[in-house]
């Protein structure tokens, strides 16, 4: 029998890269006489599993192993499967749940009242009934909330940081980061041939709700403009700028990258659909409104081009492929030390495990003053001697 058995989940959105995470985990617990299970549908396979049904533990419990992992790596997405499941705010009971008390709270949005059930209570069972001596959760600010919850509840919990948009605390980097980059700057590249033979405005839009990481770096890379949830943009500015580029470009076109949280003054991301588990609804595209008003103030033609899951998709490039395993192996690490409570990170540059983040810091922002030209909407390229290699510090 193992010494002790770790339960391991991936949460939110899928990122290149997780697949490494788990199977180092796998590989590094069978040398540390650890047992791993897979813990299926992130926090879903902790609140809806009904243990006692052969049926459903099927579904969310996977115990893992050399076998079913060796060669998991070698493709993007979550074999553990993922969903965005808050069991602090769930708008509705699993069936599994149905008729039991749970604490519950209600909220009012758009003159719309709904309860959300806090089933941590049974969550908490489920570990103990799993017989985890520890939980690795994967995931972004959203996932990683949670398991802030569950580590002030006693779990043993061990936290890894992925989302391609960069913005989790306390680390410089989270794993999809670069693949996400390495993508975006591929699609850019390739798109400007067509932009070019047609003479046109491309714009592009990327995943960014509350932070500007990826489309600055992208930004950054491909040498085109950006703009990011962090500042406001004036409209017509902008517009004089993108026309200059093109006047100025021997094959006359201009780039622009837009977050999908972008704003410029005056103007508020659209928003529609039901709010998921951690109060987030879906953003209209950013970029087919800027090109409207492109349109109406030069009469130019526009591309707008939607790169957001696109970058998330396929097989991860080397340094997520680096950083997952290394994280992965940290937190064999912690598990083999007796050490809880703590996220793997990249700080100051270099590998480190840091507390989980405190959720009531919310996302982690771009610092304007360092790192974004207000007044040329692109990357600040000055001042970089002696930063770590991602640019900044956590």
């Amino acid at each position: 029998m193992a010494a002790k058995r770790i339960g391991i989940l991936t949460g939110g959105g899928d990122v290149p890269g997780l697949n490494s995470v788990i199977k180092t985990v796998v590989y590094r617990g069978s040398e540390i006489d650890c047992e791993v299970i897979g813990i299926r549908r992130g926090w879903e396979g902790l609140t809806h599993v009904n243990l006692e049904d052969p049926a459903s533990r099927a579904r969310y419990i996977l115990p893992l192993n050399r076998e079913n992992t060796r060669t998991i790596d070698r493709t993007g997405g979550t074999y553990l499967h993922s969903s965005r499941t808050n069991p602090a705010k769930m708008k509705k009971l699993p069936p599994n749940l149905e008729g039991g008390t749970y604490p519950s709270s209600e909220s009012t949005k758009k003159g719309v009242t709904s309860t959300v059930y806090d089933v941590t209570s049974q969550v908490l069972r489920n570990v103990e009934t799993l017989g985890l001596d520890y939980l690795i959760a994967i995931g972004g600010d959203d996932t990683l909330s949670y398991a802030a919850r569950l580590d002030q509840e006693g779990v043993n919990v061990i936290a890894i940081p992925k989302t391609m948009d960069n913005d989790v605390q306390n680390t410089e980097y989270c794993i999809g980061f670069s693949t996400a980059i390495t993508r975006a700057t591929e699609a850019i590249e390739r798109q400007r041939t067509t932009v070019g033979s047609h003479e046109r405005i491309g714009i592009f839009r990327v995943f960014g709700r509350d932070a500007g990481y990826t489309a600055l770096y992208t930004a950054y890379v491909t040498s085109i403009r950006c703009c990011i949830p962090e500042y406001r943009f004036n409209l017509k500015h902008l517009i004089d700028l993108l026309m200059t580029d093109k006047r100025y470009n021997p094959s006359n076109y201009a780039l622009v990258i837009l977050s999908e949280g972008a704003e410029w003054e005056g103007y508020q991301v659209k928003e529609y659909g039901e709010a998921d588990a951690f109060g987030h609804r879906k953003k209209a595209n950013v970029g087919e409104d800027f090109s409207e008003e492109v349109k109406k103030a030069t009469g130019e033609e526009t591309i707008v081009s939607d790169l957001t899951y696109d970058l998330r998709s396929g097989s991860p490039d080397f340094v997520d492929k680096m950083v997952a395993s290394t994280f992965a192996g940290m937190a064999a690490d912690c598990v083999e030390k007796g050490e809880h409570g703590v996220m793997m990170a990249i700080s100051h540059g270099c590998y480190a495990a840091v507390p989980i983040p405190d959720p009531k810091l919310g996302p982690r922002k771009v610092d304007i003053e360092t790192m974004y030209n207000t007044e040329r909407y692109r990357p600040n390229y000055a001042h970089k001697l002696g930063l770590p290699i991602f640019l900044t510090r956590a």
